[in-house]
């Protein structure tokens, strides 16, 4: 038997987080029901209260409400339920967490969620599921789940929605997990389609050396969960293969991870190897959302919904004094390691973003800002040869003996 936790706004959801609660202790298990709403009072009895959320974070949750501002106690709570949940599963007192929400349910419900542990279940159900979800599933694996018609009342769309979403949270507590490798230390690596070969057999090399290798696209939010991977002291060193989400934050593409990427390995003191992996691209959605400004550059339409972007002489000078001034803070061995037949597969000879001039000003600009220290290997090979794969693995595995 599981004890989950079901967490809303009780004075207007009430109804349909008690149907989720009944539902739960048929399956035979506990629940533990939190209330975080800061309107009327609950129309549901909490097992936690409102007040004892505000609590767990110090704050005073009566006098917000008594100001009547409603944005200012969502975001309250907001703060403080992460904290209470955080506690309860660090205490073994909670296995799982669901929750139901249109939009201030859903802030407070995934903000509660991304204080919970890789790992842990978590089922958001939201009236905002089918949208952009980035900015509530942050780093975190939340399951967010359509509730197809608004969370206001059961009739014969929600019953069969909630029902499901309570099936999927007593699924998650239930299934066992598979035979543990936490004995082998974890390789943090970034990868892109256009550098899958190359990453994929330098997994194999490393993995077979006595590692395990965790691999994350650098799609802006892979890079953001990877750094806040490393930041955790989870990872003991990084094949950072594709850096391309710089490109993406230095131009202005949709794919950034922040000017904070890279800058977890060298607060960590961990061992790496650091590749300009598709640095030629910028990434945009449809070919007719791409900006104005940028009419007349060289773009490929990677598919409908993707259109890339290449990166000029001038950009590509840019990233590489940025990645030469993220390396040198770099106090554990780091390499660079430069292909300079391709740093994607379309940027290779007889494809639609070779372009020599623009490679030639990244690579001299990375190497000219480098500390001189630290170590470069130019291969004259594409990244997704086996050659500059192997380099890159035997390379980093070559650190991490010293």
């Amino acid at each position: 038997m599981k004890t989950i936790a079901v967490l809303g706004t009780l004075d207007t959801k009430g109804t349909e987080h008690s149907f989720i609660a009944d539902l739960i202790r048929e399956k035979g298990h506990k629940t533990l029901l939190i209330d975080v709403g800061t309107s009327t009072p609950p129309t549901v009895a909490p097992d936690i209260t409102r007040e004892q959320v505000a609590a767990a974070a110090g704050i005073d949750l009566d006098s917000l409400i008594a100001r009547q501002d409603r944005g200012e106690c969502v975001v309250a709570i907001s703060k403080a339920a992460p904290v209470l949940v955080a506690k309860l599963a660090s205490e073994g007192k909670i296995d799982g967490i669901i929750s139901l929400g249109g939009g201030g349910g859903t802030a407070i419900g995934t903000a509660a969620m991304r204080g919970l542990p890789f790992g842990f279940p978590k089922v958001m159900v939201s009236t905002l599921a089918s949208g952009n979800t980035a900015h509530y599933v942050g780093e975190k694996d939340i399951t967010m789940m359509p509730s197809i018609a608004d969370v206001a009342g059961l009739n014969r769309i929600t019953r069969t929605v909630f029902t499901r979403a309570a099936g999927a949270i007593c699924g998650m507590v239930e299934a066992e997990l598979p035979a543990s490798t936490e004995d082998l230390p974890l390789i943090a690596a970034s990868m892109f389609g256009n550098t899958t070969q190359c990453v994929d057999h330098a997994r194999e090399i490393i993995d077979a050396a006595g590692y395990e290798t965790l691999v994350f696209h650098s799609t802006g939010t892979g890079g953001k969960t990877m750094e806040s991977l490393i930041a955790d002291g989870l990872v003991a060193g990084v094949l950072d293969i594709t850096t391309t989400e710089w490109a993406d934050e230095y131009v202005g593409g949709t794919l950034t991870a922040g000017s904070t990427r890279l800058d977890a390995t060298a607060k960590a003191n961990i061992p790496a190897i650091v590749v300009p992996g598709c640095l030629d691209m910028v990434n945009f959605g449809a070919r007719e959302t791409v900006p104005e400004k940028f009419n007349g550059r060289n773009f490929y339409i990677h598919n409908p919904q993707v259109t890339l972007m290449r990166t000029n002489a001038e950009e590509c000078t840019a990233l590489g004094k940025i990645i030469a001034e993220k390396v040198n803070t770099y106090t554990a061995p780091v390499t660079v390691l430069i292909p300079t037949k391709a740093i994607s597969i379309i940027s290779a000879e007889g494809q639609p973003f070779h372009d020599p001039a623009a490679d030639q000003a990244l690579f001299s600009s990375l190497k000219s800002n480098l500390n001189p220290s630290i170590p470069v290997i130019e291969m004259d090979t594409t990244i997704n040869d086996p050659a500059f794969s192997k380099a890159c693995a035997e390379t980093l595995l070559n650190h991490l003996k010293k």
